[in-house]
């Protein structure tokens, strides 16, 4: 019974036999049968995946080569007894995992929040009577009723299917339901056409039916789905980038430390001093709050993202967005707003949008459509039931070519929709007490069953060519089309019970109806476009019908959509070359879209992929970023998701991509910010052992240093609002690193600057006979007004600081000032100057200081300024039509 090779493909076989291979009746089952069956099958359930537990979650944020460095430095200083220097490291140790712990923590309880279990309880028929049994004790062999509203509970071969109408969008990405029947199909029939099946998972939209238990839990489709999803997500590109940077971080500083340690011993330093020397080193090289700044750009980002309808699962996730290179999105319920809409009329008189066609043709033509209708009003007044009724009702009632009353009355006689007959019809009494036939169906079918077309004057001989065209027309243009005519019935014409074929009709016209895009995605899609990054419609709906969206929304398809079959035909090879052709990717199953995420990846593209079925989860789990939708989404999607978005809009996508290069780019400020200091201290701390200088600075000044300046400095430099042109970037390179090729010149020379500078102060102050505490005073207050400069500096890559309003980082701003203002009020107050080994400077030694410090300042300009006019001269220079 369960899906190998050698199971029997249910959808074909007659009922007889699926009932005789499963040693079942439609009676159902006997209790011991099921109890037996229970043991040997298991319970109906799909494992979901477990809360992790607190302490892995806890451990994840201490895996780094920057925190065991850290880790290692904190236990020196412990040795030593440096118990400020000590006390400091541990602090920036705990807040990191804090921080990190206390955000995945939150954002796995939001997700879990937003599950919910529909279905729990199935009608069944055991022993010959009918029972209501917990979905999950269903067995192979049980016989299920099922009715509208209903959630089906297991995989179910069809026995009876009474105008049963299944919704499967969450398997195909169709949104109009399917209608089922009890006959076998074809054995390699697509899901979407196996209407024999009713599968566990899907909606029953209206209908009754019995259907034979043939699979539960994990041998279901939706089972075999959720086993695509199981493995280890894939490394995000920020880790990686972070983890080569920690990486070249430690070891330059253990290489540099080893040096200086070595060359120290040779020249005559003790082994006490050089020990002290290198514990400085450390703690001067290491940038300390780089794993908080990383955790707390994105917090920021997390937080940011909360507030448009977005919950990130895991931090790396807010930046992944923002290096995002391809969309692959679904279409139904994301690109859609998963509804049908009846959106064109046309009647021999008029043609155009439902809501301007006026005439009195086309109030019957809507009237028609919403009395031979079976949606029917909820307890919350919305209207339910088949997609098509609903459309049709809906249009005709915010029209009011019919009104509620006329609708719920009921009708003299009535057919319901028959998919083998292709047509419904229904009698009403009108305002003047005649019986009026109506009948909707296939254009097709209703033409021949008409005779004569309606015009504003009356009734004209009907040419069929003319309405071929039409719904040809429309059809191509991925829409829906549904035919409308009528007839005033003779006072003595009885009504027979089925009703007849109808004939001698009056065609009233066309309704055509589509899953319209959702408001602002074509103007998402357009951003994207701009912003370098491609967006690709990967559906289970029908070429023609993804095709038509797909212009809709600006998505390029290439002349034609790539298919499921088609991609049956192609090597990964010719599967990546064929989508850099296409944006469309239709009838394609779970697997197809698994295998064009991997195919995108293999190019090298970092890929988003959007959706809410569980036909989506496989290629959420797998996709680079993955994001589910968390109002109509599934659970399935949910728990394979790297982000949910509580509001289902493609929009907010967009919106997440931004805001994940916003993201993205305060981390690469801060870190350019964080490394240039980090270089400079490693630079004058070695050439100041290597001149045989007295210490430049003591480890608690240097903790000072990178803690209070240049670690608050750069934890509010995280916080750097967007720019405004995130979305009119090209994505970044996956072989940049997280500082770009400008930024990494840049570190280099104003950290040389920068260092080359404290230590001239220093040895000018040596030179000119200045008491050793206040040479260290003079070095430490330059550096901390370089840093002052130099975190202006990191705003912005290329623009100006200039033209940068100070303002729109206030906290930066109150940081900056306040990292001068409390060294100035420790060195004022004799005790914490004694603690630190300082001493207090006069003012006009803070002013030369300042006038020398702003020289950093003049340098990245200058850098900015060349840089700025030869991109422009690059501009002007380059051949009309090359791109840029």
């Amino acid at each position: 019974m369960t899906k190998t090779s050698t199971s029997p493909a249910w959808h074909a076989l007659p009922a007889e036999d699926a009932l005789a291979r499963l040693s079942s009746s439609e009676a159902g089952l006997e209790p011991v049968d099921v109890e037996e069956r229970l043991e040997r099958f298991g319970r109906n359930t799909l494992p979901t995946a477990p809360p992790t537990p607190w302490w892995r979650v806890l451990a994840r944020q201490f895996v780094s080569p920057l925190i065991a460095i850290l880790s290692v430095a904190a236990v020196i200083t412990a040795f030593q007894r440096h118990w400020v220097d000590t006390g400091a490291i541990v602090i920036v140790l705990i807040l990191n995992g804090a921080l990190g712990f206390w955000q995945e923590r939150k954002a796995e309880r939001d997700v879990r929040a937003l599950q919910s279990l529909a279905g729990d309880t199935a009608h069944v028929r055991r022993s010959g009577a009918t029972t209501v049994v917990p979905s999950a004790e269903l067995v192979p062999g049980d016989i299920v009723l099922l009715e509208s509203g209903e959630r089906v509970p297991a995989d179910l071969r069809l026995l009876e299917a009474n105008a049963l109408l299944v919704d499967e969008s969450m398997f195909t990405g169709e949104t109009v339901p399917v209608h089922k029947s009890a006959p076998a199909v074809a054995a390699d029939a697509a899901i979407a056409e196996k209407r024999s099946m009713a599968f566990s998972g899907t909606l029953v939209t209206s209908g009754r039916g019995v259907g034979l238990v043939v699979a539960t839990g994990l041998d279901t489709e939706l089972g075999e789905i959720t086993e695509l999803t199981r493995g280890p997500a894939p490394t995000t590109p920020l880790q990686l980038l972070t983890h080569s940077l920690e990486r070249r971080i430690g070891i330059a500083v253990l290489v540099a430390v080893a040096f200086v340690f070595a060359t120290g011993l040779v020249t005559g330093y003790s082994l006490e001093d050089m020990f002290r020397v290198g514990v400085a080193l450390v703690v001067a090289s290491i940038p300390e709050s780089l794993p908080i700044i990383l955790t707390v750009a994105m917090s920021v980002g997390v937080s940011r993202m909360a507030r448009r309808g977005a919950i990130v699962r895991t931090l790396p996730s807010v930046e992944t967005l923002g290096s995002t290179t391809v969309i692959a999105s679904d279409k139904t319920g994301t690109l859609t707003q998963n509804r049908l809409t009846v959106e064109q009329l046309w009647t021999l008189d008029d043609e155009g949008p439902a809501d301007r066609c006026t005439g009195p043709v086309a109030r019957e033509l809507l009237r028609g459509g919403a009395l031979t209708n079976e949606a029917s009003p909820g307890a919350d007044g919305v209207l339910h039931g088949d997609a098509v009724d609903v459309a049709m009702a809906t249009v005709a009632l915010d029209a009011e070519a019919v009104s509620p009353r006329e609708r719920a009355a009921p009708p003299v006689a009535h057919m319901p929709y028959e998919p083998a007959l292709r047509y419904s019809q229904t009698v009403v009494r009108d305002a003047d007490g005649r019986r009026v036939l109506y009948v909707k169906g296939s254009p097709d079918v209703v033409a021949g069953m008409s005779d004569r077309i309606a015009t504003a004057e009356g009734p004209i001989p009907l040419d069929p060519e003319i309405l071929g065209a039409v719904n040809e027309r429309f059809a191509t243009g991925g829409l829906r089309v549904i035919a409308v005519a009528s007839r005033v019935l003779d006072a003595d014409t009885p009504i027979a019970e089925p009703l007849p074929a109808p004939s001698g009709l009056i065609l009233q016209g066309l309704q055509a109806m589509t899953d319209p895009p959702r408001e602002g995605v074509a103007e998402a899609v357009a951003n994207c476009r701009r912003a370098g990054i491609a967006v690709k419609m990967v559906t289970g709906d029908h070429p023609t019908t993804a095709e038509a969206i797909a212009h809709r929304l600006g998505i390029d398809t290439g002349g034609r959509a790539l298919t499921g079959a088609e991609m049956a035909t192609l090597d990964d090879r010719m599967l990546a070359a064929r989508l850099e052709e296409t944006g469309v990717a239709a009838r394609v199953a779970p697997r197809d879209k698994l295998r064009i995420v991997k195919a995108l990846q293999g190019r090298g593209e970092v890929v988003a992929v959007t959706g809410d079925g569980v036909n989506d989860a496989p290629a959420l789990k797998s996709a680079s970023i993955g994001v589910a939708m968390g109002a109509s989404g599934t659970d399935a999607a949910r728990e394979a998701a790297d982000i949910v978005l509580t509001d289902d809009n493609f929009v907010t996508i967009v919106d997440a991509v931004e805001q994940g290069r916003v993201t993205f780019a305060a981390i690469r400020k801060a870190t350019f910010f964080l490394l240039s200091t980090a270089v400079a201290g490693l630079l004058c701390i070695s050439l100041n052992v290597l001149l045989e200088q007295p210490l430049l600075f003591l480890p608690v000044q240097i903790l000072w240093i990178n803690l209070v300046t240049s670690g608050i400095q750069d934890i509010a430099l995280a916080l750097e609002p967007a720019e405004g042109d995130e979305l009119r970037r090209p994505p970044r390179a996956r072989t940049e690193g997280i500082l770009s090729r400008v930024l990494w010149f840049r570190t280099v020379i104003t950290g040389i600057w920068m260092g080359l500078i404290v230590l001239l102060v220093f040895d000018w102050a040596l030179r000119n006979d200045y008491p050793l505490d206040h040479a260290r005073s003079l070095a430490m207050a330059v550096f901390v007004l370089l840093n002052f400069f130099q975190v202006g500096n990191a705003r912005a890559e290329h623009r100006s600081l200039l033209f940068l309003n100070p303002f729109r980082n206030k906290v930066l701003l109150a940081t900056s000032i306040g990292a001068i203002v409390l060294l100035w009020a420790v060195m004022a107050w004799p005790p914490a100057a004694g603690l630190l080994g300082l001493t207090s400077l006069a003012p006009v030694e803070w002013a030369v200081l300042a006038l020398i410090a702003s020289s950093v300042l003049v340098l990245v300009e200058a850098d900015k300024l060349i840089r700025r006019l030869a991109a422009r001269r690059r501009v002007r220079t380059r051949p009309a039509g090359a791109r840029a």
